[in-house]
């Protein structure tokens, strides 16, 4: 691999286990709910909050599309499923060879049902990472370790200094840990517990930080339903917040108007910052506004030349990942345009598809909506379009008392 290479850091999720331990009666552990979301989508959103994060890969069982898909609705850019194999080693591998396409510089490799891990401990793992070390996330033993003997008698009691209790996720360059988990497919190794004790094996070191006593792994159905009863036990106050937006643009000679993401055929085109998108520069305003993070002009200013002419959807994406950094969840986005011209009915279904995908929402989580001016103003003289956008996040935590 170029040493030139960009760094980028994308996350595998392994969760195509069957998770027999927990029980079948209610289908996978991590599609089992916990405070009402499914364990897989707690988890997978823990990652999308995070800024370091450039894409997500999530290896599932073929018999699990139908229960992914309603667990995680809508479309996510950064968002890639594959199937995985027949072990949790076998799904890390064919994940990672999915990734070779198009490598990443860093990976970092994480278990489906492990929904409780925090921004702080990612954050340890992928300023661990360097060209030499992967890095393993564990928690020093605390319990007194007994070796057992014949018909279950204790043979020893088993010295805990220096013992930790391996995590994830776990992290490394990606050529190495590709190049180690093929060698051991290749020579019949199925016998490894985590992506560590493959790298060790390989001859890759791996360097200790510190874990997480919350980041905790669902295994037993005991295990699900006290997590169920912690999130149950959260504030009953939840922290929704709503912004607006409000921009407006002025016409000029040209062919083509573009709205939420949409290019339509027009006798003239908005005069602005970037495409001029009046719908999505009003929408990343009001995704902003929800955890005060200036307007769009703080960041993008319309005197910096590299936005001529830009997508405005880059606006968009970056103002929903600054709320999903600060733990936000966009619930809902509404949209609407001010103009006698152009028609927008016939094009509302392709608005709506591209303002879902830039959010990754479901499409009945998005509305766009347009009405005239009644020919009064600007807007009635056919001189510009405006756009109104009010974006609803729900945050963690509890609003004050």
């Amino acid at each position: 691999m170029s040493t030139s290479q960009p760094r980028q850091t994308v996350v595998v999720i392994v969760a195509a286990g069957r998770g027999e331990r927990a029980g079948q009666a209610d289908g996978p552990k991590q599609y089992r709910r916990i405070g009402g979301v499914p364990v897989i989508r707690r988890t997978v959103d823990a990652f999308r909050a995070h800024p370091a994060i450039d894409r997500i890969v999530v290896a599932i069982h073929r018999d699990d599309e139908a229960l992914f898909s309603a667990a995680l609705p809508g479309s996510d850019p950064r968002l890639r499923v594959v199937f995985g194999g027949a072990t949790r080693q076998a799904s890390t591998r064919l994940a990672l060879e999915a990734l070779e396409p198009n490598p990443p510089r860093d990976i970092l490799i994480h278990d489906g049902v492990r929904p409780f891990v925090d921004t702080a401990l990612i954050d340890r793992v992928v300023s661990g990472l360097d060209a030499d070390l992967g890095v393993l996330p564990a928690l020093a033993v605390s319990d007194t370790l007994k070796r057992s003997g014949a018909a279950g008698h204790v043979e020893a009691t088993v010295p805990r200094a220096g013992l930790f209790a391996a995590q994830t996720p776990q992290g490394f360059r990606f050529a190495p840990i590709l190049e180690a988990h093929r060698k051991a497919a290749t020579l019949g190794r199925e016998d490894f517990t985590d992506d560590s004790a493959i790298a060790e094996w390989a001859g890759i070191g791996v360097r200790l930080v510190e874990g997480s006593p919350d980041n905790v792994k669902l295994t037993y159905a005991r295990e699900i339903a006290m997590a169920d009863e912690k999130l149950a036990r959260a504030p009953s106050f939840p922290d929704v917040r709503t912004g607006n937006g409000y921009d407006v643009h002025s016409f000029e000679p040209g062919d083509h108007v573009t709205l939420c993401g949409v290019a339509i055929p027009h006798e003239m085109k908005l005069n602005g910052h970037s495409d001029a998108d009046v719908g999505l520069h009003a929408l990343t305003d009001a995704l902003l506004a929800t955890c005060g993070a200036g307007d769009i002009g703080v960041h993008f200013p319309p005197s910096d030349p590299q936005w001529k002419g830009a997508a405005s959807r880059l606006f968009v994406e970056h103002a929903a990942g600054i709320v999903r950094t600060r733990g936000g969840r966009i619930a809902h986005a509404d949209v609407t345009l001010i103009c006698e011209a152009p028609k927008v009915g016939p094009h509302r279904p392709a608005m709506v598809e591209a303002m879902a995908s830039m959010l990754g929402l479901a499409p009945d989580r998005v509305s766009i909506k347009a009405t005239t001016n009644e020919k009064l103003g600007f807007v009635g003289r056919r001189e510009g379009i405006a756009a109104i956008a009010t974006a609803t996040v729900v945050y963690p935590g509890e609003v004050p008392a």
